[in-house]
């Protein structure tokens, strides 16, 4: 039997005893093998039509009867609690909308807010500050910490934020993070997934590391939520952000979402105050007052055709683990790289993407020279992944829909496109 047969037949073995292999008929898929879910997920069958239903009954004659008799003005903490599973958090933690990029600038500038509240003693404000680690004075912390690799608009965030908050900016590098910190960092940013190479982040060392220093730490999920579990409250996470668009299916542009420690909430101070937010939104007070809970981190009116079809987008996932999820995405990713390395021309490509499980998101990154002409080559003929410059092609693995023969067949391509 040929090596391309060989692996064409284990592929088949492997799909056939897939335990969530059924779950591809929950979406809208052709017979293209699709390997972008790390930039947009497939298209959830459910959707159009709750869309349709929002549009045509609920806003079409409803109308604004909607926002009390569809739930519309529930929807952004409903939903959340709807995500929060699937990041290891509890319910009345998460509340969803506005962009990522707004998320991370409300998270990191209320990072540094509380840090400038807390006393020499390190009030007892997150995991490893219950015993007093942090020993500097709130006045003093003057810095926020941002991760070097980071995807550019969290860097673009992290630099108005310091100058907003009169903070220094320093970049480092998560390897080296625990020995950055220091008694005058005020917060830290930090990306679990990064988004060039798919390196998984050590969330529980790291944030341990900043709660030892008395810092707090805004995680960046992006590239982790609905691909592998997070454990956001097991970790004592304070504050964390990411998209609704890759890995949970929600559509372009779909809300993001904003994780809120119970613990934190009461000191959760917004830099971007808005009517929704306020603890009497419809009393239309001249002073801001917050909200308690989860509602504290809205801003304005919802988007509510995105959040509606988000909603239906996430019936996908009853009756799914993220562990077993998490264990088809490795399953998936050793085997691709398996095939890589049997069809690719030796020397053509390098994986940027660890080896090792447990630094290894839910994609793979090869660097190759050519890798925009590649990219182009390959989606000619129905393999789509995607291309960073200046010389990377990614491969997100979405266990949901992608199978073993989707990876046999993208890597045989692959392989036959760089001879």
């Amino acid at each position: 039997m040929s090596e391309i047969s060989e692996l064409a037949a284990e592929a088949e073995k492997l799909d056939a005893a897939d335990e969530l292999a059924a779950l591809r008929e929950r979406f809208v898929l052709d017979d293209v093998v699709y390997l972008d879910g790390n930039s947009l997920g497939a298209l959830p069958a459910g959707v159009p039509a709750r869309v349709e239903d929002v549009v045509r009954r609920q806003w079409g004659e409803l109308r604004i009867r909607s926002w009390e008799e569809s739930g519309w003005w529930t929807a952004p903490e409903r939903i959340g609690d709807r995500i929060a599973p699937l990041l290891g958090a509890a319910a009345g933690q998460i509340v969803v909308g506005d962009s990522t990029s707004v998320n991370v600038f409300k998270a990191l500038v209320a990072a540094v807010r509380m840090a400038g509240e807390d006393d020499g003693a390190g009030r007892a404000h997150g995991v490893g500050r219950e015993s007093g680690a942090g020993r500097g004075s709130g006045a003093d912390r003057d810095e926020i910490l941002v991760d070097a690799t980071t995807f550019p608009t969290d860097g673009y965030i992290a630099e108005s934020a310091a100058r907003m908050t009169g903070c220094a900016l320093r970049p480092v590098v998560p390897a080296e993070m625990p020995a950055a910190l220091g008694d005058r960092t005020a917060a830290v940013l930090l990306n679990h997934v990064d988004y060039r190479t798919g390196r998984l982040h050590d969330l529980p060392a790291l944030t341990a590391a900043a709660h030892q220093a008395g810092a707090y730490v805004v995680w960046d999920l992006c590239h982790s939520a609905g691909a592998l579990p997070v454990g956001l409250d097991e970790h004592g996470v304070d504050l964390a952000v990411g998209c609704t668009y890759k890995y949970l299916n929600g559509g372009p542009g779909s809300p993001a979402f904003l994780y809120v420690r119970h613990g934190l909430q009461d000191r959760f101070d917004s830099p971007l105050p808005g009517w929704n937010s306020h603890a009497e939104p419809f009393g239309m007070r001249p002073a801001y007052a917050p909200a308690s809970g989860a509602p504290r981190g809205r801003v304005g009116t919802p988007d509510i055709l995105s959040l509606l079809a988000l909603e239906a987008a996430l019936d996908v996932w009853d009756g799914v683990s993220v562990e077993a999820v998490r264990a088809k995405s490795l399953a998936l990713t050793d085997f691709f790289l398996r095939c890589v390395g049997e069809y690719v021309p030796d020397g053509r490509v390098e994986s940027l993407t660890p080896a090792a499980h447990a630094e290894r998101g839910s994609q793979v990154a090869l660097r190759c020279d050519d890798a925009g002409d590649v990219m182009k080559r390959l989606i000619e003929r129905g393999v789509v992944g995607d291309f960073r410059a200046p010389d990377v092609l990614r491969f997100g693995f979405t266990p949901l829909y992608v199978g073993f023969a989707d990876v046999e067949r993208a890597a045989r391509v692959l392989g036959e496109t760089l001879v």
